[in-house]
């Protein structure tokens, strides 16, 4: 079904606004040119409220709205913990982790390793980083939201991935994570009332027209399979949420690698104006990770009753747009792209950020700032073209993309959270001892894959987790070296302001509340 002449009046208009916003944050003042800081960590200029939007908009792209509503169709609110958990572990990592990073005054998650460990451990990363980014999540984020606009418009799946590129390249290349930060904003409220008029909308006519309590209630009655937050054995989908692992297993050390240690995520708080800043746009973002499922499982779940005969899940979100009254159509049109494009941008920048300042830049031979910024413009150039080109043969012949790439970066992230937590808290981690660790993950995750097939994969990632940790702990006791480039805890701060605490405080309620209501 193709869009009417309003809605795509609509959708031009945000198209044509946006890259206006980003020219006009994006300019400089006369005789200053942008140099890597101004680039990748907008000149550490960000305030709270850039952020926390910045982090919703970066991490809500297609994987999560077209993938978790299909995981919503198909699984039920249960997939919901992915973003409930994932509140408190951004709690987590403004108190315990981010005073770390900032008084690093570090550009990337490499450069930290490398000024905790070695080079050996910067690099090994980097390129693994590289390597995901542009393989897993630049093309999951590319395939699906082509498909959601092939579902809606009919345009081709390759056209469709091209418009996203290069919608994404017209607004975000020049001005670097400033003008992607400050986008965010706009890109942030339109997907909040976009897809909350869509969950109302589906709500309203599960209702019959008597609104969404209504709805919501007729929805409970006729899927109430679809409301258990914590599945049991026997449940067809217990291999991929098992169980009491969601809140007390494998996925807080998922959420600690994504929401922690991740360059793609990490980077925004990186380029905050001040530590305390960076905290607010943290406790920010966890309030509005509390709302995501409202707007992206919700209406997954909605379309098990108005839309039962879906031949793939992953296409729920699409189908349901195409029920929405035309001129607002566009609109959820539009917030849906704006999902896409935000983390195209934010993704193509934390790429040409490692790649520049990790493995490109040398002190042997140092160049100008601008030639690091033009490096940077040409690797994101050339991520999104790869990614364009591996995209289908990648992810086309999956049912629900949103867990083949949570299963698969599940094969390293246990690895990655040994080496970033014991290179911060334990003064007695070797550079072996992580990179063992590190690699270790994927060799153990993969042991455990083939040897134990029933093994649900959350609580793969927890064993995995326990044995890297042990196996750092021994090899860092057998090296017994003195490590000259240790955290000195003493120096860093970890007291948080009174408002940081309360917010604190107010979500592990509202968490609460949330699965005491659907256990």
């Amino acid at each position: 079904m193709s869009l009417d002449t309003i809605d795509i009046v609509v959708f031009i208009a945000y198209v044509i606004g946006l890259i206006a916003v980003a020219m006009y944050v994006s300019r400089e003042k006369d005789g200053h040119e942008k140099g890597a800081n101004d680039y990748f960590l907008a000149g550490n200029s960000l305030p709270w409220w850039a952020v926390g939007a910045s982090l919703i908009a970066a991490n809500i792209s297609a994987e999560q709205i077209i993938g978790m509503s299909g995981s919503g169709f198909k699984i039920g609110l249960a997939i919901a913990s992915y973003e409930w958990m994932a509140a408190i572990t951004l709690m987590i990592i403004g108190k315990y982790c981010l005073p770390i990073f900032l008084e690093k005054k570090i550009y990337t998650m490499p450069q930290f390793l490398e000024e905790r460990f070695d080079s050996r451990v910067r690099v090994t990363m980097a390129v693994f980083w590289l390597g995901v980014y542009v393989l897993v999540n630049l093309t999951a984020i590319l395939w699906l939201g082509a498909l959601a606009i092939n579902t809606i418009t009919g345009v081709d799946l390759m056209a469709g991935m091209i418009f996203l590129g290069l919608f994404s390249v017209a607004y975000s290349l020049y001005g670097g994570l400033k003008a992607v930060a400050f986008t965010d904003i706009i890109q942030v409220v339109l997907l909040i009332f976009g897809g909350l008029f869509l969950s109302y909308t589906a709500l309203d006519l599960i209702g019959q027209g008597e609104g969404i309590i209504a709805g919501f209630a007729a929805l409970t009655e006729q899927a109430p399979e679809k409301f258990d937050m914590i599945l049991a054995k026997d449940s067809e989908h217990y291999m991929d949420l098992p169980g009491l692992s969601v809140l007390v297993g494998g996925m807080w050390i998922m959420n600690l690698s994504y929401w922690g240690f991740n360059q793609y995520i990490i980077q925004r708080t990186l380029a905050a104006k001040s530590l305390r800043e960076g905290q607010k746009g943290i406790a920010f973002a966890a309030f509005l990770k509390l709302l995501m499922p409202v707007i992206v499982v919700l209406p997954g779940i909605a379309a098990v009753v108005l839309l039962p005969n879906l031949e793939r899940a992953d296409q729920a979100y699409p189908q349901l747009m195409n029920l929405m009254p035309v001129g607002l159509k566009g609109l959820v049109f539009a917030a849906l792209v704006a999902a896409i494009v935000s983390s195209l941008a934010s993704m193509t920048n934390s790429i040409a950020t490692i790649f520049t300042m990790d493995l490109y830049k040398s002190d042997a031979k140092p160049r100008s700032e601008q030639h690091y910024v033009k490096v940077g413009r040409f690797v994101s150039l050339g991520a999104l073209i790869i990614a364009m080109i591996v995209a289908q043969p990648l992810l086309g012949q999956f049912d629900q993309a949103f867990q083949y790439i949570q299963e698969f970066t599940g094969f390293f992230t246990p690895g990655i959270v040994v080496l970033f937590i014991t290179g911060m808290f334990w003064k007695k981690t070797t550079a072996n001892a992580g990179l063992c660790a590190a690699i270790g993950s994927f060799v153990l995750s993969l042991v455990l894959k083939y040897s134990w097939p029933t093994l649900p994969f959350m609580d793969r990632v927890g064993i995995v987790f326990l044995s890297c940790l042990a196996i750092a702990v021994v090899i860092s006791l057998i090296e017994n070296k003195a490590q000259e480039k240790a955290i000195d805890l003493n120096n860093v701060s970890f007291k948080t302001t009174g408002g940081f605490n309360i917010a604190t405080v107010a979500v592990i309620a509202i968490l609460i509340a949330f699965y005491s209501a659907w256990w």
